[in-house]
């Protein structure tokens, strides 16, 4: 297939996944918030089956919502479903991961590190760790003799678990994408296996005057209660290529997984506040954790470069300004040049353009972030040796330190 056309159904997919992302996510937040928000109904309306009510003006309306304890005493004709805003979400991002990752396994599935380095291994690997991600977490949420907090636990030990497996199968952005599309499969399987079976069988039971069993409505509602703290993790996995210089260290996995944590907390704040609990110290405990992994990581990069700078300065490593170039030619410009060389791109990455040293300056502390954290070349594919890394990035370093 043609380079610039693949890139265009890429994007394509891409634009698709974020708009039902959008919808699926903020379905997710109205409804969550609705439920939280219903005030206390009269005994009148409570005799009538009614379990709370909620008014809301939105653009240029009023509106009075009302939700039954089970069952209304007549089904309407017509009955809205909330499941292809989750089916949608999921679908195109199974694509666009078979698209980026499978298609070009060896540039972003797996690299050096990586405990699988075959690509179509690492495809399997992929295909493996996505299902029994899902099986595991169905075998927690289905023990109906567990209590929510305990299930809840079990969940986020398990989401810890497949965390730390992605990171020893893949490349570290691949293990970052791979730990967001787990938690995403696991949102959508709550829908396909859970919420929405549930709510069939509700709606046949009221449909045929049959008792209403409630217990497929609470674990829907457990279900659909799970999705939501998920859903901050799983958007701050799916951004991966932004924060690679995070990443490239054996603890990265404690990186994403911290960043998760903080992330399902924040989203814990905005609940209680739903249920007319408001807890500042939820949101800034979140927030400084966040401020205290990101300083952790800045502190350790910091480190790297101060060692491999003086390692430069005492005169070990050096390079001249041709073997600098010589490096950049070998290792960078095949994919950041104007024209790149290398295959699947028909443009530079990022619209990140170099060809030698002075047009390299206005992305310098970029480049040194990068190649610190090992995130560039990408997966190595150039084999740039230690040595190299280290006198490229004291180079860069010490030619800044002149000026």
């Amino acid at each position: 297939m043609d380079v610039l056309l693949f890139e265009w159904i890429t994007l394509l997919v891409r634009w698709a996944h974020i708009v039902t992302a959008i919808a699926w996510i903020g379905a997710s937040f109205y409804f969550v918030w609705l439920d939280m928000s219903l005030e206390e109904v009269s005994s009148n309306k409570k005799g009538m089956g009614l379990r709370g009510e909620l008014w809301a003006i939105h653009g240029g309306g009023i509106y009075e919502v009302q939700k039954y304890e089970l069952a209304p005493p007549v089904m309407p004709k017509k009955l809205h479903w909330f499941k292809w805003e989750a089916y949608s979400t999921w679908l195109t991002g199974t694509a666009l991961l078979v698209l980026v990752y499978y298609g070009r396994a060896q540039t972003f599935l797996v690299d050096d590190d990586s405990l699988v380095r075959e690509p179509t291994t690492a495809i399997l690997a992929s295909v493996g760790f996505l299902i029994s991600g899902v099986l595991g977490y169905e075998l927690i949420v289905r023990r109906r003799n567990l209590s929510n907090q305990i299930v809840s636990t079990l969940v986020t030990l398990w989401l810890a678990f497949l965390c730390w497996v992605a990171f020893q199968l893949f490349s570290d952005r691949a293990a970052t994408i791979h730990t967001g599309a787990v938690i995403a499969s696991i949102m959508a399987a709550n829908v396909f296996l859970g919420i929405i079976p549930g709510q069939r069988a509700l709606v046949a039971a009221i449909a045929s005057g049959e008792a209403v069993d409630p217990g497929p409505a609470l674990l829907a509602r457990k279900r659909s209660l799970h999705n939501n703290y998920l859903t901050l993790p799983v958007v701050l996995c799916m951004l991966a290529n932004h924060f690679a210089f995070a990443l490239g260290r054996s603890w990265s996995w404690l990186v994403v997984l911290a960043l998760c944590l903080s992330a399902a907390y924040a989203r814990h704040f905005f609940n209680l506040k739903h249920a007319g609990r408001i807890r500042p110290s939820v949101l800034v405990i979140s927030a400084a954790s966040f401020l205290l992994v990101g300083a952790l990581t800045t502190w350790q990069i910091a480190e790297d470069k101060m060692a491999r700078t003086n390692s430069f300065i005492a005169g070990k490593d050096s390079l001249s300004s041709k073997q600098f170039q010589q490096l950049l030619e070998k290792h960078c410009t095949a994919c950041h040049a104007k024209n790149p060389s290398f295959p699947g791109y028909a443009a530079a990455p990022g619209g990140i353009v170099f060809e030698n040293f002075e047009s390299l300056k206005a992305y310098r502390q970029r480049a040194i972030t990068s190649m610190v954290s090992g995130y560039m070349p990408l997966a190595n594919l150039t084999n740039l040796k230690e040595t190299e890394r280290a006198a490229m990035i004291a180079y860069l370093e010490a030619v800044r330190g002149a000026r």
